[in-house]
């Protein structure tokens, strides 16, 4: 029977070709989003072979739009905009106004309308958030002056954005239903306050209702520990929210959706809600940007040469030296304000829901949205060439000249005392466990992990904090691995601790490395990878809860035999019955391949030290240590022969 496949092919095709295309991006070092671009180019209309249904692709559009908006506003952070708000509110509001403007006379030079070129020049004005913060990562400024300046500047940029898309209807409205000259003004008024009064009306039963309605949803749901139910209520509220604001109040889904993410962000759950989303909103935020790439006509490139190179130069030297002079005006530092200006010299995800929403509402030609495409596609391509540029610049002339650059920033936090120290990637809550018993063992340690809030939780404890990607050499650089003795990671993503593991053992050698995995599949993975020995979380909750049910009667062995069967002495009682006592020096020897060449390792799996508050006497507490040492002893064992 014949089916209409139109949906799956083009869900299909695009994620397929958006990943091949994706990947060839990142590895030339450029933003994926060209990859998924041109990943839509190719299933376009305008190209030969395989044509995506367009209707189809504004719908799964629309709704990336709002997984978009519903992620900015899960991560919006008012208290980063107000420690830099006195150069990123004005200084952000005096660029769009600038570049506006720079787009204003653009159109007004290619012949089109003023309401034209007020929508093209807001498009030109948005900078991509994903590929600014690309930029700042990779260069470890996001903690610095300059990166929490551009970030600041970001959010606000994104709040332009939000009141564009509530405002560029009504005024698309008042425009075509405004009869005559004399009422065309009162009518544009009218519309417009009439859209602001809903809007109001939106956000005041959202701050009156589903600020406490959607905690307390969300926290009943995690209160019933399905995983699969948590998700589906984080969706549910994204998107219904997004629905329900359109149908009763007649405002955008995007800003229904920045609303929801605005309020889930005030809640405790508000991380585990935005881990849980995450995949399904990268989905989709793909097939957005294939979606996009549909609607563009490369043959602008041809026809329009002269048109697509002053949008460009619109983009890259109007806006960067706009930014740089008011960078400049309140008194930064040259390196500052370059670095803001190159950060801003592209375009992309808001300018092209600015670009979709100006052409719906005929506010655009369709030549527009092409321009914003090509453009968006060139300025993306040599954004990490400018920073290139700037890197040299900046190195060069910074000695001869101080006021070119400030003073070096040192990362914030604790000072790390290089030598002899253990390297933690990851501190969610097994790596914070972990911290707290190295350290009260006085084991000297800095943490890697890519979280703002978990690094800032380190440094609340004392404890030196790198935030980043492990899999950044700059990242590792800065924890030393070629003084330290250890490096433990704890990350659950298999492929990246791989990665990290591969260079860490490539800087140090002699290093011993650590890592966690899920599975026996990913245990010989790490091994494959340079790691000494790994922990199954599951297999050790099992050890450990093997050891308690051995410490208690009538399965305790009496400490006599016990003691002989192990062949030690026990270890001295605390009255607090301690698992997990098996060091790497105790267990049996293995083989793990290791690249090309085998290397010894110690063993496939190592334990945390985990404390269980079970009250005991010094006589039992003894007993449990000297029965449960040939349990463990026999558990690793295995564990070698399994790997």
């Amino acid at each position: 029977m014949h089916h209409d496949t139109d949906l799956i092919n083009i869900i299909a095709l695009g994620l397929a070709l958006a990943f091949v295309l994706g990947a060839i991006a990142n590895k030339l070092r450029l933003s994926p989003l060209v990859g998924y671009l041109i990943a839509g180019i190719c299933v376009g209309p305008y190209t030969p072979g395989f044509v995506g249904d367009p209707e189809l692709a504004n719908q799964l559009s629309e709704l990336g739009v709002m997984l978009l908006m519903f992620g900015v506003g899960l991560h919006f952070s008012l208290q980063d905009l107000l420690e830099v708000k006195a150069i990123a509110i004005p200084g952000a509001l005096a660029q769009i106004a600038a570049a506006t403007l720079l787009g204003w006379g653009l159109a007004w030079l290619m012949g089109w309308s003023p309401i034209n070129g007020f929508v093209f020049g807001l498009a030109l004005s948005v900078a991509s958030t994903v590929v600014l913060l690309r930029a700042m990562e990779e260069r470890r400024l996001l903690e610095t002056k300059r990166g929490k300046i551009a970030v600041g500047w970001l959010i606000v940029e994104d709040l332009v954005t939000v009141v564009a898309l509530v405002l560029l209807p009504a005024l698309a409205e008042a425009l075509h239903s405004s009869a005559g000259e004399s009422t065309h003004f009162t009518g544009i008024l009218a519309t417009l306050g009439w859209t602001l009064a809903k809007v109001s009306l939106f956000v005041a039963v959202m701050l009156l209702v589903g600020r406490r309605v959607i905690p307390w949803t969300l926290e009943r749901v995690a209160a019933t520990g399905s995983r699969e139910m948590f998700t589906l209520s984080v969706l549910a509220i994204a998107l219904g929210v997004a629905f329900g604001s359109a149908k009763l109040f007649g405002v955008s889904f995007a800003l229904g959706a920045f609303f929801a993410g605005t309020l889930l962000n005030e809640s405790e759950l508000s991380q585990k809600a935005a881990n849980d989303s995450l995949p399904l909103r990268d989905a989709f935020a793909v097939l957005f940007f294939v979606s996009v790439g549909m609607l563009f006509d490369p043959h602008i490139l041809i026809e329009h040469p002269f048109m697509v190179l002053a949008t460009l130069l619109t983009i890259i030297v109007g806006k960067s030296v706009a930014a740089f002079f008011i960078v400049r005006a309140f008194g930064h530092p040259i390196g500052t304000a370059l670095t803001i200006s190159v950060s801003l010299a592209q375009i992309g995800e808001f300018s092209f829901i600015l670009a979709g929403l100006g052409l719906a509402l005929n506010m655009l030609p369709t030549t527009a949205r092409d321009l914003i495409l090509a453009s968006a596609l060139l300025s993306i391509i040599a954004n990490p060439f400018l920073f290139i540029w700037l890197d040299r610049w900046l190195a060069k002339h910074k000695q001869a000249d101080p006021a070119i650059e400030p003073p070096s920033e040192l990362p914030p936090g604790p000072a790390l005392e290089t030598g002899g120290h253990a390297i933690i990637i990851g501190f969610g809550q097994v790596g914070c466990e972990l911290a707290r018993v190295l350290r009260d063992r006085g084991v000297p340690l800095v943490i890697i992990d890519d979280n703002e809030d978990n690094v800032a939780r380190a440094h609340a404890a004392g404890i030196p904090g790198i935030r980043g990607s492990a899999t950044s050499d700059k990242v590792l650089a800065e924890a030393h691995p070629e003084t330290a003795k250890i490096a433990i990671l704890v990350i659950p993503q298999p492929i990246e601790a791989g990665e990290t593991l591969s260079k860490l053992r490539a800087m140090n050698p002699a290093l011993t490395l650590l890592a966690r995995a899920d599975s026996d599949a990913e245990v010989k993975y790490l091994l494959r990878h340079g790691a000494d020995g790994t922990v199954v979380a599951e297999r050790e909750l099992a050890y450990s809860l093997a050891e308690m049910v051995m410490a208690t009667p009538p399965f305790r062995k009496p400490a006599k035999t016990a003691d002989a069967a192990a062949g030690s002495e026990p270890l001295p009682a605390t009255g607090i019955m301690t698992g997990g006592q098996a060091t790497l020096d105790d267990l049996p020897g293995t083989t793990a391949e290791t690249g090309n060449d085998t290397a010894p390792a110690a063993s496939t799996t190592a334990s945390e030290s985990t404390e269980y508050a079970i009250e005991t006497s010094t006589d039992t507490a003894a007993e449990y240590d000297a029965a449960i040492t040939p349990l463990r002893r026999e558990a690793f064992s295995r564990d070698d022969s399994d790997a």
